[in-house]
């Protein structure tokens, strides 16, 4: 279970993980080796899964981001194993949900324009059988986030 300094750590690190050790504990009232000892631990529990740079897409030539909604061409344990392994492996794809209702899966895609969209398209299509792909472009991204709200736990 987590309690308020393990909360406390998470929220300031998912927030800035350049942090040093005696920022962070100064952030929580902690010295730096009681902090590093937390961190290890939240670490070693799985709930720091690991610590990323978020790039400005945009900067890199990635302005495009598109939804793609799919509908299954089977519902059977081989077909899903052998898609999800391929979408997986697309770097285009930022997120990949299993969902319920009329969609079964849903992709979060950047890519370079609505050409490179289409290139990303011909080779999904290719990739596996599906009943229907269907595609949203993202007219403007209003708010975007990695960190999870902690705090209101």
């Amino acid at each position: 279970m987590l309690d308020r300094l393990d909360t406390q750590l998470l929220d300031a690190l998912q927030r800035d993980s350049t942090l040093s050790m005696a920022e962070l504990g100064a952030r929580v009232g902690l010295s730096a080796t009681p902090c590093w000892k937390r961190i290890k631990r939240l670490e070693e529990a799985g709930l720091i899964e690991r610590r990323v740079a978020i790039v400005n897409r945009q900067a890199v030539g990635l302005p495009v981001t598109v939804f793609v909604s799919i509908r299954a061409g089977q519902h059977d344990e081989q077909w899903l194993t052998r898609f999800a392994a391929v979408v997986s492996a697309l770097p285009e794809v930022q997120e990949f949900h299993r969902m319920s209702g009329d969609v079964d899966y849903l992709l979060k895609v950047v890519t370079t324009s609505i050409e490179g969209y289409d290139r990303f398209y011909k080779k999904l299509i290719g990739l596996a059988d599906m009943a229907g792909v269907s595609s949203a472009f993202s007219m403007e991204q209003i708010k975007s986030t990695t960190a999870l709200p902690l705090l209101f736990l």
